[in-house]
């Protein structure tokens, strides 16, 4: 990535899985600086002497900033000078955000709103924000915050657009695996410790994506975005039953125990929604959904014919390629995770 030559990159929640994944990606190129934004001075120093032992000539590149999305003055302390930004800062997990909902909308929908006016005022050049899947036909708190900041993207990118500084858009992809949230390492450690994979379903269906896709989706997205464009990569999908058996294959069948949806969950992932596909451009392996660009004055704008709403279908893990037990296998061994995993389990 040529743009990011001598630049300063900032990422906010950036001691998560996609902050680790990001500085594999970037810390040996020519980019100056990388600042880690979180609120979580520990994850901060463990970061900070794992990149001092693993990477100890890049190590000084990295610039570590205390501070909360939620609290503006320290989101600006640590904008000076910044180029571009990956904002990844965000409350995941279904059921805690199902319990707390407030604390999902002070962090995803009021923290990304901080972020993007100190980026537009900052004339920061380009803001990438993550969104998830759980934003298209949100059924739950978490999804629904999501879905919010994803208007707070587009409503920022317009104000950023007529000013004419920073281009702002968004990606939106489902549970990357093997991070924060994903069932994957619960199923390791009970079968390691002898006990029952918990199944919540085993004919819900999710998408397989791993963390260098997930960083490749946000690369491609800073090269090829509008102001206010969504881009979702393409996904295969298998069901949580395959999953689990293909997780029991690697490490062991220890059984299964099926113990209900959890709160908010859903049968299946949607990635696109029939409107958004009637408005996207399929671009190989993604998909690029524009803004819409009209403004308020709706009696400007008339049409002759049919007018198209939405499309046949959503693009949803029920209707992707779903993936065998085989399939399924060689998808969760492309994660460092599984495959340290399985190592240390061939040592033992």
């Amino acid at each position: 990535m040529s743009q990011l030559k001598n630049s300063t990159l900032l990422i906010t929640g950036g001691t998560g899985s996609f902050g680790h994944t990001v500085l594999k990606h970037f810390l040996e190129t020519d980019i100056k600086e990388i600042r880690i934004f979180s609120r979580d001075e520990k994850k901060q120093d463990d970061m900070r002497h794992e990149l001092q032992s693993l990477h100890p000539e890049a190590a000084s590149k990295v610039k570590f900033y205390i501070g909360n999305v939620r609290n503006p003055q320290s989101v600006h302390d640590a904008m000076p000078g910044v180029d571009f930004i990956f904002h990844a800062a965000a409350l995941k997990q279904v059921p805690s955000c199902e319990f707390f909902p407030m604390e999902a909308v002070q962090t995803n929908i009021e923290g990304t709103n901080n972020v993007l006016h100190a980026a537009i005022e900052a004339k920061v050049k380009r803001v990438v924000c993550l969104s998830t899947d759980k934003a298209a036909y949100p059924i739950n708190a978490m999804g629904t915050s999501k879905a919010m900041m994803e208007h707070i993207v587009r409503a920022n990118a317009r104000v950023a657009a007529e000013r004419g500084d920073t281009v702002i858009c968004c990606t939106r992809y489902g549970n990357v695996m093997c991070s924060r949230g994903s069932v994957i390492p619960l199923f390791i450690d009970q079968i390691k410790s002898g006990r029952p994979i918990t199944i919540t379903n085993p004919d819900m269906t999710r998408f397989l994506m791993n963390l260098d896709e997930a960083v490749e989706l946000v690369k491609f997205a800073f090269e090829h975005a509008n102001p206010g464009d969504l881009f979702i990569q393409k996904a295969d999908a298998s069901t949580i039953g395959v999953l689990a058996e293909a997780v029991q294959r690697i490490f062991g069948n220890t059984g299964t125990q099926i113990i209900g949806t959890r709160h908010g969950e859903k049968l299946y992932e949607t990635l696109m929604t029939r409107e958004e596909r009637l408005r996207s451009e399929d671009m190989g392996n993604y998909c690029r959904v524009s803004a819409d660009e009209r403004d308020l004055n709706y009696d400007k704008y008339f049409v002759n014919g049919q007018v198209m709403t939405e499309a046949d279908e959503a693009y949803t893990s029920h209707n992707t390629k779903l993936l065998d037990v085989e399939g399924t296998m060689r998808k969760i061994l492309t994660t460092d995770y599984v495959r340290e995993q399985s190592r240390d389990q061939m040592i033992n």
